[in-house]
């Protein structure tokens, strides 16, 4: 009797141990059939994404870091370049997400785009910080601070893009289509003003929207009668909307010894960073060892004065070499936009291009006293979380335009249609 016990239980053991192999067999099947089904998804997204316009932005943030950590070196604390590196992951991670999503999905949700747009803005009445920048453009969560102009600009860009596309299959040039477009902006930059009082962010919304009204093939005598416009509208803005101290940073850089005879005032910024980059030379006093950096003596130098830090401690080759690390990763986005078969998605890239041009134009120009100051910083290379995360997004929605630049042929690089 024990015998046959004994030997139903080896049997029994026996079959236990047949079925484990078995599921052990097929699990690993499972395993590697997903795993080569993932490395072939990676292939193909490495091979049809726009990786010469990541590698760029990658290479101008690390730069960035890089100027960050000098800039930063007198506050004794390398929180700053943690948040950045941090940033700069967070960042990739969003340009893979966005290049997933085919824009024309993010698009066709435009109702739900626009409300979002309105209703971020219009958490800064309740919840809005100054966050350091002398406007209430900032949403506090801990140490985290989130910028909703940053943000907006992705949805606004796309939002926009739908607009005009649509407007396009009927007269784009008529008096409506024009009225419709102007509304759409006039609010967007309204808000801005007005909950944040951010003309610096407001001023990026605006070129943005020239170029893309450029691109879509605007006539001219429609800037024409916006330029107009404006020199109607421009005392009034002037008198009645404008704040003294607002008045004297636009006057700053053109009427220096009017406003500010002193030297110490509201030019002592702008001074500060030209000593700065006139003392650089051709090849600088050396990473970490520019004098006007170190002593503190240059403001804001880890966010709208990096480039005269970089001119500082690097030189004139320093500042050409970020001047054509941020020109090529422009040019690539108009490069897109010119070989993408799609109207919006051309649109995009171009406002895109757009936001990334005057961003550069006004924070240089700023630093050589060329601007007035107003709180724009250099893109991928100034210190901010929101700003790069929003800037490796947008990448990301130019990559997948790239991606699907033939629209004709399904692209299995993206996981969303």
């Amino acid at each position: 009797m024990k015998r046959v016990i004994y030997n139903i239980v080896v049997k029994l053991e026996q079959a236990v141990n047949k079925v484990k192999g078995s599921l052990s067999s097929l699990t690993m099947r499972e395993v590697m059939y997903y795993l080569r089904k993932s490395m072939l998804a990676a292939k193909n997204y490495l091979v049809k994404s726009d990786f010469v316009l990541l590698s760029l932005c990658v290479v101008c943030t690390v730069f960035g870091v890089v100027i960050i950590s000098s800039a930063t070196r007198s506050y004794q604390t390398n929180s700053y370049v943690y948040i950045q590196i941090a940033s700069l992951i967070i960042g990739i991670a969003a340009f893979v997400v966005f290049s997933l999503i085919d824009l024309d999905l993010i698009a066709d949700k435009w109702k739900y785009i626009f409300v979002f747009n309105v209703v971020f803005f219009l958490t800064l009445l309740v919840w809005g910080v100054s966050g350091g920048t002398g406007n209430r453009g900032w949403l506090r969560f801990g140490p985290i601070g989130i910028q909703p102009a940053e943000v907006v600009k992705i949805t606004f860009t796309i939002l926009l893009a739908k607009q005009i596309s649509f407007l396009s299959g009927f007269k784009l040039n008529s008096f409506i289509s024009i009225a419709q477009l102007a509304a759409h902006f006039i609010l967007m930059f309204g808000l801005i003003i007005f909950v944040s009082d951010d003309l610096g962010s407001a001023l990026v919304y605006l070129m943005i929207f020239i170029v893309m009204l450029f691109s879509a093939g605007i006539k001219l005598r429609w800037f024409g009668l916006g330029i107009l416009a404006l020199g109607v509208v421009s005392p009034i803005i002037w008198n009645h909307f404008l704040g003294e101290y607002q008045k004297q940073r636009i006057l700053a850089p053109y009427f220096p010894d009017l406003v500010d005879p002193s030297g110490l005032g509201i030019t002592w910024q702008a001074n500060q960073s030209k000593i700065a980059l006139a003392s650089g030379g051709l090849t600088g006093q050396g990473l970490y060892h520019g004098v006007q950096t170190q002593s503190n003596s240059l403001f804001a130098k880890h966010t709208d004065f990096i480039f005269a830090v970089v001119g500082e401690e690097l030189g004139m080759i320093g500042c050409i070499a970020i001047i054509l690390l941020l020109a090529a990763v422009i040019l690539r986005c108009i490069y897109v936009g010119v070989k993408c078969n799609s109207f919006k998605g051309s649109l995009v890239c171009m406002g895109f291009a757009g936001m990334l041009i005057f961003q550069t134009f006004e924070n240089i120009g700023m630093c050589v006293g060329l601007t007035p100051v107003i709180g724009i910083t250099l893109p991928f290379f100034s210190y901010g979380g929101s700003s790069i995360v929003t800037l490796f997004a947008a990448m990301g929605v130019v990559s997948g335009i790239w991606q699907r630049r033939n629209p004709g042929r399904r692209n299995y690089s993206s996981i969303i249609y």
